[in-house]
């Protein structure tokens, strides 16, 4: 099975979200960002395959990686595009389920990403 690909949304503005938070969580969290990027590197061996506890489908085509660190949720939201993948947003809470308006955002991205992928594909350095 090969590998899938996964993408970083890119904001018109050049930010991506995605990438700022993993950086963030690097320096104030290791152990969150040492398991969001086991999650990633899942996420690219397994594509759609991935399933719970690691993986779960929200709604609308969102997806979301999950892991706990010290009794925080941490959530990567992504999407389908082809046979990538697209991390779109971010999160971590306390309660089980990720905020509403959270699937909404990622939902906006995906819907960006898929009309002109050129335009919101971050570049991975």
């Amino acid at each position: 099975m090969p590998l899938t690909e996964v993408l970083l949304y890119q904001e018109l503005d050049g930010t991506v979200p995605v990438l700022e938070w993993l950086t963030e969580l690097q320096t104030k969290n290791r152990a969150a960002f040492n398991k969001c990027l086991y999650l990633i590197d899942l996420l690219e061996q397994f594509g759609s395959e991935l399933r719970r506890p690691r993986a779960d489908m929200l709604r609308n085509g969102i997806y979301e990686l999950r892991t706990e660190v010290r009794n925080v949720n941490y959530r990567l939201l992504y999407g389908f595009v082809g046979k990538d993948v697209a991390l779109l947003s971010h999160g971590l809470t306390k309660e089980q389920a990720v905020p509403s308006r959270d699937i909404d955002l990622a939902i906006e991205r995906l819907e960006r990403f898929r009309k002109n992928p050129d335009r919101h594909r971050a570049t991975r350095e």
